[in-house]
């Protein structure tokens, strides 16, 4: 039961919101056969400012090796 966590910077709409959750799970039914059922996509807003401390190291740096597409920027 894939369940896909998008971390990001406030400010997207709720359109833009729902349309890349609609991609996701499109994408996650098509490559990993599972029905609509199946899968969740949640967003959890992060500010600018708290980006280095709670994304940037802990899911970044901390963990590289779950990174199956690393950023082209770096803090």
């Amino acid at each position: 039961m894939p369940h896909v966590i998008v971390k990001l910077w406030p400010g997207k709409t709720e359109q833009q919101k729902r349309q890349l959750a609609e991609r996701i799970t499109h994408d996650v039914m098509d490559v990993l056969n599972y029905g609509d059922e199946s899968v969740s996509v949640a967003f959890e807003e992060v500010s600018a400012t708290d980006w280095m401390a709670k994304v940037y190291k802990p899911d970044i740096v901390d963990q590289p090796e779950k990174l199956y597409k690393k950023p082209g920027y770096t803090m």
